[in-house]
């Protein structure tokens, strides 16, 4: 399937109120703002990037959505609302994800090369979330609102809070994949990543 058909079948999947096509194009931000970041994209790619800026902004203006042109964003991904999403240059978001408003996928301001997260196929990011630096969110993880993350999410969990932390395995519980040991792999927090500030 194509960029508009994957698109309006998210937006239909995972929002109750959208009934057609021609409506879901006239009224979603979300689908605008991914739209937009298309063109802004092939533009960065070809070495037009003030042109690739100047776009992304103009439609940041319009959306309420800032996307930075060298973001990788995979078709099928549903922004549901959008107002002040953000998402860095180095970030990537794959099939199926969701990122509701107020979500930043931005940088701690320390790392240089991959500086943004990779939010993997079926991951749901909530309202507000901050997730910071070059991490990975699993496949079909869910990051809840107003969480700050900033280290990797294992595939299939639910964490919360600030500093986040893992409170839901989703699936067959197994040695591997114990809520415990999950946690302890993962563990730091916000503080000694953030150096201790």
């Amino acid at each position: 399937m194509g960029f508009w058909q994957e698109a309006f079948k998210a937006v239909k999947e995972n929002d109750p109120a959208a009934r057609y096509n021609f409506e879901i194009l006239l009224t979603s931000p979300g689908l605008k703002a991914l739209a937009a970041h298309k063109v802004s994209h092939f533009l960065w790619r070809h070495h037009f990037k003030l042109l690739g800026r100047m776009h992304s902004q103009f439609w940041r203006f319009l959306t309420q959505i800032e996307i930075h042109p060298g973001a990788v964003i995979e078709n099928g991904v549903f922004i549901d609302h959008g107002s002040g999403l953000v998402i860095g240059e180095t970030a990537i978001v794959e099939t199926g994800a969701k990122l509701y408003h107020g979500v930043t996928l931005g940088g701690t301001g320390k790392d240089t090369g991959k500086r943004h997260p990779s939010v993997r196929r079926g991951a749901l990011i909530s309202a507000h979330a901050q997730l910071l630096g070059p991490i990975e969110i699993g496949e079909n993880a869910r990051v809840g609102a107003s969480a700050v993350v900033t280290k990797d999410v294992p595939t299939a969990v639910t964490v919360v809070g600030v500093p986040a932390k893992i409170v839901r395995v989703h699936g067959p519980a197994t040695p591997e994949r114990d809520r415990a040991k999950l946690e302890r792999e993962r563990h730091v927090s916000f503080y000694d990543h953030m150096g201790g500030i």
